[in-house]
């Protein structure tokens, strides 16, 4: 950029996770960031975190994000001159419930993998190790020997001190009051100054004003802040030095030293939603009213567990607001609505913790065009438009601030901010007893209960409550026919005289075919990653439908047209994802049951596999296309939404002849594992290729013009042979012979 007010890059927040991006984009020798903040640095939320260092976390990649902190906080201090207040303490999670201990061990594995000093305690361990709390009502705890604490308004110091040494310009008392686009992408940014900095990329790291500074941008920013609140007593006589952080998982606390006292606070349900722009928002260091209604069970549940606490003072009672996400998991990345415009926010109460990872993944994201590792789990993209409204996110905040510390028991569903989105045939599916879970904001049948007991969903950390369902449901598959509901899947179409060329650019396997073929494909990275599994149906010369997953459609969408833009092509692409609903009809006998409903000839040789034509159903023109998630014989009937009940009401009435039963979610992702089919995010993901994935049979590797990934993806071919490497590993492990299977039911002695 040539004018000293502009930037290559402006960075919206100056608290600690837009201060740990700045930091670290200096550190890649990225001069050209501007970082501006409206009051004071630290002066949002980040001031009055609690301070807790977590590394470990219940996955690979975010405990890569959280543990990096252990070891930059040190050198920070070191290389800055900057006290940070980092120092180790240890910690334990503490459990109540045997399922809560299944979950703890699940997690000192991942500390296993990761290099994480981590290990599983019984309570008469617990009682020799930390003596001052109460046991008695514990069923054991995870002991994490790498948990620390540091100051967050030091950390956000050394992070401004070594950024400024980098060549960043920091500005305070500047607020942002525009954001200016072009062509889809980030031009500038207009400041409370009057100035506009005209830039290439705006990080929006503003933290509980995210989401404002989202609508100026016609972006969604799905959080909320709410009121989030800790205590922190007088000094206590005799406390252990160091206290190590304690975490009682089952009654939503933790408990820390600071300084000889203790801090208490609590992930609440019902969080009371804070608005940041109220009469409060625009005051700096900001501190709201004392609320011991709210609070009251987290103190209780202090004093359970930690008697001493009964002869400490209360010396301050914090209450600040703090973002949460609607599924409590933080938002980073590239907007899939504007290129250019990052974010890194809704930080759920661990910004501090995971400033250090996060810092150094965006920065590097920023600079290298993609994230350093697989992080769509926390991938802004995972969510869309309605999930950014108001009152969605006021619902989510019912229980969203207290899954951070509940169970995550196997297939959890949402109960708050539910029938939000319900495809066209809800109704139909409750009243052939579906029970409705919203995996992607949908809400999708997962099972359909043929008595009362079935509908309620127990979570269980053994034997799932649906699987008697999902069994009979998986045995009409394979046996019979059985109706799917599919609506929620991504379709696209893809349409102009340049259609050929993007998705020939695209799809790693051949789309350039006959007209009403349907091709099962990936879409690669330059890296020869996945990026999305596809469906390509050609319906004409210039025209192609494009089906993707329900969870991935606005970050598959974007991956389609920015390289549009980037080449210059003639193409349109629209989304026809509530256009359309989609019923699967599936089984050996979906053939028999589809023939009386058409007049055209559906046989083997008129419809054969990968086959995608217009038939009648019933008196509706559809869109039948013979693939199938489930590994049976069937059909795929893309239905003008305003059609799709008489659709069904014909299916399922020639349906009874045939013994039509209705399956839901699980059990098609039952019928897919058996089948080894793939999905992404689950199975594949951008840092896996078709070759390791066992997927090198969709790759065309001589189509004329190649494909995004061809160049990285040709060599390894050329290495090795292809190889499924789960498969592999499965395939090369006798089970039987190394290990004692009673052991497996098996903790501390007791079965």
């Amino acid at each position: 950029m040539s004018k000293r007010n502009d930037a290559r890059i402006v960075i919206i927040g100056g608290g600690v996770i837009g201060l740990g991006i700045a930091y670290h984009l200096a550190k890649l020798g990225v001069d050209d960031v501007l970082l501006i903040e409206r009051n004071q640095l630290t002066s949002g939320t980040s001031w009055h975190a609690a301070g807790v260092v977590g590394p470990l976390r219940a996955s690979f990649n975010m405990t890569q994000l959280a543990s990096y902190a252990t070891t930059l906080f040190p050198l920070l201090e070191e290389e800055t001159g900057q006290a940070t207040g980092y120092r180790k303490t240890g910690g334990y999670w503490l459990a109540r419930t045997k399922e809560r201990m299944v979950e703890l061990r699940r997690i000192a594995a991942m500390g296993e993998i990761t290099g994480i000093d981590a290990r599983i305690l019984c309570p008469d361990e617990l009682t020799d190790t930390i003596d001052f709390i109460r046991t008695d009502d514990l069923a054991g705890a995870l002991h994490v020997n790498d948990d620390a604490q540091a100051n967050p308004v030091d950390i956000c110091m050394a992070y401004a001190k070594g950024a400024r040494a980098g060549g960043v310009r920091i500005m305070e008392n500047v607020s942002c009051t525009g954001i200016e686009t072009h062509n889809g992408a980030v031009n500038g940014v207009q400041l409370s100054t009057g100035e506009t900095v005209r830039c290439e990329t705006v990080v929006n790291c503003a933290g509980a004003w995210a989401r404002q500074i989202g609508t100026m941008a016609d972006v969604p920013v799905p959080l909320q802040a709410v009121e989030h609140m800790y205590v922190v007593t007088e000094p206590v006589h005799g406390l252990p030095d160091p206290f190590p952080i304690l975490r009682d998982l089952d009654s939503g606390i933790y408990i820390k030293g600071d300084a000889g006292k203790l801090v208490l606070g609590g992930f609440e349900p019902f969080a009371k939603p804070w608005d940041a722009f109220g009469p409060d928002g625009e005051t700096p260091f900001l501190e709201l009213p004392d609320d011991w209604n709210q609070f009251e069970p987290f103190m209780l549940a202090g004093l359970n567990r930690l008697p001493l606490l009964e002869q400490a003072g209360i010396q301050h009672f914090m209450n600040g607001p703090e973002t949460f996400t609607p599924d409590s998991l933080q938002l980073l990345g590239e907007s899939p609505f504007l290129k250019g415009f990052f974010v890194a926010a809704g930080m759920n109460s661990v910004g501090m913790m995971c400033s250090a990872g996060i810092g150094k993944a965006m920065a590097e994201w920023i600079v290298d065009g993609h994230a350093p590792m697989d992080l769509w789990a926390v991938d802004i993209a995972r969510f869309d438009r309605l999930a950014a409204s108001k009152s969605f996110l006021a619902m989510r905040m019912e229980e969203a601030v207290s899954d951070v510390f509940d169970m995550h028991w196997p297939y959890k569903q949402p109960k708050a901010g539910r029938n939000v989105r319900c495809g066209v045939l809800h109704s139909k599916f409750l009243d052939a007893g579906a029970v409705f879970g919203a995996p992607t904001g949908w809400e999708r049948p997962l099972w359909f209960a043929t008595t009362e007991a079935e509908k309620k969903f127990d979570y269980s950390v053994g034997n799932q409550c649906w699987w008697s369902a999902a069994e009979r449901e998986s045995l009409a598959t394979r046996d019979n026919v059985a109706l799917y509901e599919l609506s929620p899947f991504g379709k696209f179409d893809v349409i102009g005289p340049d259609a050929v060329a993007l998705l020939q650019n695209l799809c790693a396997a051949d789309i350039d075919t006959d007209h009403g073929c349907a091709v099962y494909s990936q879409m690669l990275n330059d890296r020869g990653g996945i990026e999305a599994d596809v469906t390509v149906t050609r319906i004409d010369d210039t025209s192609f439908r494009v089906v993707s997953g329900a969870a991935t459609r606005w970050k598959d969408f974007a991956w389609m047209s920015r390289l549009r833009d980037h080449l210059g092509l003639r193409v349109q692409i629209f989304d026809a994802t509530s256009s359309e609903a989609v019923i699967g009809v599936m089984g050996p006998r979906s053939r028999d049951l589809l023939q009386n409903l058409t007049s055209g000839d559906i046989s083997a040789q008129a419809f054969p596999f990968s086959t995608s034509k217009r038939i009648d159903v019933g008196s509706v023109a559809v869109r039948a296309t013979r693939v199938s998630f489930v590994g049976e014989l069937g059909w795929e009937l893309y239905i003008p939404t305003e059609d799709a009940t008489s659709v069904y009401q014909s299916i399922v009435e020639e349906g009874a002849i045939h013994g039509l039963a209705h399956a839901g979610h699980l059990t098609l992702d039952c019928c897919r594992i058996e089948k080894g089919f793939k999905h992404w995010s689950h199975d594949i993901g951008p840092d896996d290729t078709p070759l390791e994935a066992g997927l090198s049979f969709a790759v065309a590797w001589d189509k004329p013009g190649g494909f995004i990934g061809h160049e990285a993806l040709t060599p390894r071919r050329a290495l090795s042979e292809e190889s499924d490497l789960v498969n592999e590993v499965f395939r090369s492990l006798d089970v039987r012979s190394q290990v004692d299977a009673t052991q497996l039911r098996r903790w501390c002695g007791s079965p």
